[in-house]
């Protein structure tokens, strides 16, 4: 049986189950009045090129602040930015990263995150790209998770079950990704993509922790019947 993004999805699903991404506060923002989505941007640009476990640490120290708010971040001294998130690593560039998102927030949509996101996906995306340190994986990582935007999101997991499989595509973030959008979006209505994605990116994360790794367990795998890397490996 061929393997598509669908039949991926579904897979992935009855062996993982729900896997509600993105991991957010919610009592933090209820007891703050601060909106969620910010921190979904914070955890965004603090991922990169770290595991998750010291985003959080680093989310912590801010929270401890009270200061997962983007007027706040933009005032904030760098030099005492960079101390709260010194965790997550690269805190000297992402530092100057969270200072310019959050003062491009600040200065250009008052701090108003729906009026950020209540925009075309491509308008938004491109106005993310433009900013220093935010490439196309940040960038659709907040149009998913933060603004609930029809995208799917392209990792270095996902290049590397493409490339095993193999799916019906070349290995470029841009070809993986129109990929995936054109085989969701014809079998799930519009009103489902934005879960879907959201779903299946974060089960493509936990197929390649747990199985598809850098040396892949394939007798354990629940895509071992129809993945090629699996068979050239007997």
């Amino acid at each position: 049986m061929e393997i598509s993004p669908k039949i991926l999805y579904e897979t992935l699903s009855k062996k993982f189950g729900k896997q509600n991404w993105w991991p957010i506060d919610k009592e933090y923002h209820k007891k703050n009045n601060s909106d969620p989505r910010f921190e979904i941007i914070i955890g965004a640009i603090l991922t990169q090129n770290t595991a998750w476990s010291n985003v959080e640490k680093a989310l912590n120290n801010l929270k401890s602040e009270n200061i997962i708010d983007s007027k706040k971040i933009s005032d904030l001294d760098i030099e005492y930015l960079k101390k709260m998130i010194k965790p997550s690593g690269f805190f000297n560039q992402k530092a100057k990263r969270l200072k310019n998102i959050s003062s491009h927030l600040h200065n250009n949509y008052h701090d108003k995150i729906d009026d950020f996101f209540n925009r075309s996906v491509n308008e938004i995306r491109k106005e993310l790209l433009s900013l220093n340190g935010i490439g196309p994986e940040t960038a659709d990582s907040i149009l998913l998770y933060a603004g609930n935007k029809p995208v799917f999101v392209v990792d270095a997991y996902t290049k590397r079950i493409s490339k095993r499989l193999p799916l019906k595509t070349n290995i470029s973030y841009d070809e993986i990704q129109q990929y995936f959008e054109k085989n969701i979006s014809k079998n799930y209505s519009k009103k489902e993509t934005p879960e879907i994605y959201n779903e299946l990116h974060a089960l493509i994360v936990e197929l390649a922790k747990n199985y598809c790794k850098k040396k892949p367990d394939c007798k354990k795998c629940p895509l071992q019947k129809n993945c090629m890397h699996n068979k050239k490996s007997f």
